[in-house]
């Protein structure tokens, strides 16, 4: 059976794809280099390392670069992608729609595959990138959930062993007990102490997640990461890469506002315990929510193109 022309459909040339794929290797290096001399020297870093440790994307999946759905790539090199999950060769129905030429190597992602083995996962990214955006954003935690992480917590047996607690364990404490906390997200929720959960006024759960996520909210705007790798390969890769910068910016901000210090690792702190430090915490909230929005609506749009029948 002829596999069904995915709308949209492109050629790329050798050359340019080619191209495309270098510059990509090289933007994810930048960042993924020094991770990795890093675990070679077995050595951590409390901001830089946390994209590859916590998120399941390992660097040599995120550096090998892909067209997204709907993109022909013609040359020699493409008959390599043959062996990648999800690549197949284009048929003579997606040449002639791409307006490639009929004589060479041509490969296209399998979009027919991809969306049957993918299914649940470009399901749940669906209600979340669509149910998140429809939220208004929330703009009143000021970054105490990694507080309520350390709460009541002997100073050698936080998260992050080896950094101090800027305002010490009892400082850090008051901290927590003076404000309201109200976390929405559950993949942050679930860290904190057990003496911390009561005191947060939501109780976020894996089951009602879709409910709860909100655009002002630092993590559920990191992790649209998580759902432009989950929908590898079939999001073009500088989408991904456009997500996993800003989720390496939202990162140092999110720490920056917690406990720890970090200024000798060139971090200074944003002290929401003071009323100058709340106002720079929501200013730049605002500023990554702002961000995070152009950029969920682009993974949705590219959602439903791979979706599209």
């Amino acid at each position: 059976m002829t596999p069904a022309t995915p709308p949209l459909l492109a050629t790329l040339a050798e050359d340019a794809w080619q191209g495309r794929a270098a510059a990509h290797r090289a933007r994810v290096d930048r960042y993924a280099a020094p991770y990795l001399a890093r675990r070679s020297a077995n050595k951590k870093h409390p901001v830089e390392d946390f994209l590859f440790t916590y998120y399941t994307q390992k660097p040599g999946q995120l550096s090998r670069w892909h067209p997204g759905a709907g993109v022909v790539l013609a040359g020699e090199s493409a008959t390599e992608r043959l062996g990648w999950k999800f690549y197949r060769e284009a048929s003579d129905a997606e040449r002639e729609a791409a307006g490639a030429s009929a004589q060479g190597p041509a490969v296209v992602l399998d979009r027919e595959k991809f969306l049957e083995q993918r299914k649940d996962a470009v399901d749940f990214a669906a209600i979340i990138l669509g149910r998140t955006q429809a939220r208004p954003a929330q703009f009143g935690c000021f970054g105490l959930h990694e507080w309520a992480m350390v709460y009541k917590q002997e100073a050698n047996a936080v998260r992050h062993e080896y950094l101090e607690l800027r305002l010490g364990s009892g400082g850090t404490d008051q901290v927590v007990e003076e404000n309201r906390i109200r976390c929405t997200h559950f993949d942050a929720y679930r860290f904190y102490t057990p003496q911390a959960t009561g005191l947060n006024e939501l109780r976020p759960t894996r089951e009602n997640q879709r409910d709860l996520e909100q655009p002002g909210c630092l993590h559920a705007n990191m992790d649209l990461y998580k759902w432009a790798y989950k929908l590898s390969p079939a999001l073009p890769s500088e989408l991904v890469m456009d997500c996993f910068e800003l989720s390496w910016r939202i990162r140092a901000m999110d720490m920056r506002a917690s406990p720890y210090d970090l200024a000798e690792w060139g971090y200074p702190p944003i002290q929401i315990e003071t009323a100058a430090g709340k106002a720079d915490y929501v200013g730049q909230q605002r500023a990554f929510s702002a961000e995070s929005t152009v950029l969920r609506g682009r993974l949705r749009a590219a959602l439903e193109t791979i979706t599209r029948e």
